[in-house]
């Protein structure tokens, strides 16, 4: 059967949900590419916002041919230059113009790929047709190259009504009866990743043409959370050491992400201060483990950080709580993403202040972006000159104004 993403991904523009002033300006680079001053686009944002989808809609509306290359197939600077080299130059094969577009440049990252990203800037200087690149994070030190040549576009996390409205469309379209709450319920938990909403729900409702509460309580997360959440439960609900010692060890997440699910529900589980309290007692030693791992490689400490976030957290409880709580995932690790883009976008807008000003980032971020946070919220006529002469991007010079 022919995956839901495939089948329904957008034929124009206008069906793509949360983005339009992101799409109406990437329309207008690709319409009048020969006049801009970058000659290409990066646009970024979390998996499933719609950045891809967006691109090969506007080939469509546009009449274009679509050259699409995932960038994992490039991964160096000889196999950029084989299969990207003839695409840049190369008139179309149906005699009508051309669009490029390199997915997921983040796989370009690596000590496998050196030269890799070198490589794609020069190509880009070379290329007759427009060429559009989506990442997660453009803010890498390794895409400094291609960002000087790109413009930068941020695609927005879509939020659950989006990724609802699309769901009742394709609901509607398969004919699949559903549960208004639960079809709100499978759209929160996407986490605004669209493209996973829909295989879940096709998962859930391709054969049985229906789509519950219940479906949506059973259903598996993408990463382990039934056995996380069996996990919690052994942790949470237990006060014997040796039930909650064996929790994590049929769980694959790493501990990063167990730290963060055992932060998200330990609130919700333990409401007595004094159990509360000894048990972020325990995550803090755990941390302060997982932190000497980190720096000093030392290994052997894992065990104490499982210790501390299992039988540690078991027992910090006088008793076990009886009441039902729901284990979610950790939204953190979606806010994570955008405080990491927001301080990764300063650096990148300092690093160029400290190029044109022959100083030093740091003392950019220290001294130089507080005044210019301040002329570019007051004074347009200025801003608009110092954005031209720092050679600031659309995106960069709006997050100076906020």
């Amino acid at each position: 059967m022919l995956p839901w993403t495939v089948k329904y991904r957008p034929k124009d523009s206008s069906e793509i949900q949360g983005q339009e002033s992101k799409i109406e300006r990437l329309k207008k680079f690709i319409s009048d590419y020969k006049n801009q001053k970058k000659k290409s686009s990066i646009i970024y944002g979390p998996p499933g916002c719609g950045k891809t989808s967006s691109v090969c809609a506007l080939a469509d509306e546009l009449n274009l041919e679509i050259i699409e290359i995932n960038a994992s197939d490039v991964r160096n600077k000889d196999s950029i230059h084989e299969k990207l080299g003839p695409a840049v130059s190369q008139q179309s094969l149906f005699f009508k113009g051309k669009l490029i577009l390199i997915d997921e440049i983040d796989g370009l990252s690596g000590k496998k790929d050196r030269g890799g990203a070198a490589a794609l800037a020069k190509l880009i200087d070379k290329s007759s047709f427009p060429i559009i690149m989506t990442a997660n994070n453009p803010y890498d030190q390794k895409f400094k190259a291609l960002r000087k040549k790109s413009e930068l576009t941020e695609f927005n996390i879509l939020n659950y009504s989006s990724v609802k409205k699309v769901l009742k469309q394709i609901c509607y379209k398969e004919k699949v009866d559903y549960d208004d709450l639960a079809l709100t319920a499978l759209s929160r938990r996407a986490g605004g990743d669209l493209r996973g909403a829909i295989n879940d729900l096709q998962t859930l409702a391709e054969y049985s043409k229906r789509l519950k509460m219940q479906d949506i309580d059973e259903l598996s997360d993408r990463r382990q959370t039934e056995s996380m959440v069996n996990a919690l439960v052994k942790v949470f609900k237990s006060t014997k050491p040796e039930i909650a010692l064996t929790a994590f060890n049929d769980v694959e997440e790493d501990f990063d992400d167990v730290f963060l699910w055992i932060d998200a529900n330990l609130p919700k589980e333990y409401t007595k201060a004094k159990d509360l309290a000894r048990a972020y007692d325990n995550i803090s030693l755990a941390d302060v483990f997982r932190g000497r791992i980190r720096r000093w490689q030392y290994w052997r400490f894992l065990v104490y950080v499982n210790q501390l976030l299992s039988a540690g957290i078991a027992l910090s409880k006088d008793e076990k709580y009886k009441s039902f709580v729901k284990y979610m995932p950790a939204m953190r690790l979606l806010r994570i993403w955008q405080i990491n883009m927001k301080n990764m976008k300063k650096k990148a807008i300092a690093e160029k202040i400290a190029e044109k000003t022959h100083t030093s980032k740091k003392r950019v971020m220290q001294d130089t972006l507080p005044y210019l946070h301040h002329i570019f919220k007051s004074n347009k006529e200025l801003s608009d000159k110092l954005a031209n002469e720092l050679d600031l991007e659309k995106e960069e010079v709006e997050w100076l104004k906020k």
